[in-house]
């Protein structure tokens, strides 16, 4: 048997025994969990039973256990190590989109190797930065650009750390909270408080998941300028400024999500050629800064609670398993 973390009901979760599947040709690898990542802007809504009925099946993870609202497994970033399997693979680190469990069976092709410059630990940031690498590409940003991004979270914060690596761009990370000016630091890029930011940007990116952070943005934007909403808000509908100089600055509001690869690669980028190249930028040290908690499998469904709260502070939290 294995054991999964449950949502079972709105704000309760649960340890529950699964059954391990044999390994069979179509499904030929077992991994023991190392770690998991929690995404704490879709695991709230989760955890709150807000996933809108009409979302309930794009909103699926590729290995779901259950169905929206409850009961459901849910996740996507476990780094594991390679029991069994194809020979190139056993005993190796690899990533999948997996929900939090100490050992799962899976289809080796739904596995990642992990680069070996990358600590297992930090690699369950890798499903936030292919989506903040699907947002780059999105945006068009290039060399020289006058970036803002709106909000510190762990994909403002991956944001951050891929534009500010683009030569010369002018790039400012822009949040509530000053304790964001280390997290700027870290990534090399400026930091503003919202009453201060700067108002004629190339590209603006939103990740808060906020009506009042995608104000700030269209207030960054300049003229002809790009907003990029990478936040993804449920079944709130909050509301968006779009009187004032929306339309004399003729801004593109323009959404990003990582469903779909990025129409300026999708004749050229696979979804695991995708996922190969997010690990790989992970190899950066600096994104260790994005990680501020961990917290043991055992200790999850009692730790969540908090975790999960809005305004929690703190960035990433990793959960660690005994190997």
């Amino acid at each position: 048997m294995a054991i999964a973390l449950t949502y079972t009901s709105a704000r309760e979760t649960s340890l529950l025994e699964v059954e391990s599947q044999p390994l069979t040709p179509a499904c030929d690898a077992r991994v023991r969990m190392l770690w998991s990542g929690i995404s704490r802007g879709t695991e709230r809504l989760v955890f709150e039973g807000r996933i809108p009925l009409s979302e309930h099946n794009r909103m699926r993870a590729p290995f779901q256990r259950g169905n929206f609202p409850f009961p459901v497994s849910y996740g996507y970033s476990a780094v594991g190590r390679v029991e069994e399997g194809p020979d190139t693979m056993i005993g190796k680190p690899v990533f999948c989109l997996f929900p939090h469990q100490d050992v799962f069976e899976v289809p080796s092709s739904a596995l990642c190797l992990l680069p070996a410059e990358l600590p297992p630990r930090r690699a369950v940031l890798a499903a936030n930065m292919e989506t903040a690498l699907n947002a780059v590409w999105d945006s068009g940003v290039g060399p020289g650009d006058r970036v803002a991004i709106i909000g510190g979270g762990i994909l403002g914060g991956l944001l951050a750390g891929l534009v500010g690596a683009i030569p010369e761009t002018e790039t400012t990370l822009i949040d509530i909270s000053n304790e964001r000016e280390a997290l700027a630091s870290d990534m090399n890029v400026c930091f503003r408080d919202p009453k201060d930011a700067p108002s004629d940007c190339d590209i603006v990116f939103h990740t808060s998941s906020s009506g009042s952070g995608a104000a700030t943005a269209l207030a960054c934007g300049g003229l002809e300028s790009r907003i990029v909403e990478v936040s993804w808000f449920g079944d709130l509908s909050p509301p968006l400024p779009l009187g004032g100089a929306f339309h004399a600055k003729r801004l593109t509001y323009q959404s990003s999500q990582v469903g779909q690869v990025s129409p300026t690669r999708r004749a050229r980028w696979s979804y695991a050629r995708r996922m190969a190249k997010a690990l790989d930028l992970l190899r950066d040290d600096k994104y260790d800064a994005l990680i501020t908690g961990e917290v043991a499998f055992a200790d999850l469904p009692a730790m969540l609670p908090s975790i999960l709260a809005p305004g929690a502070p703190g960035l990433a939290t990793a959960v660690k398993y005994e190997e």
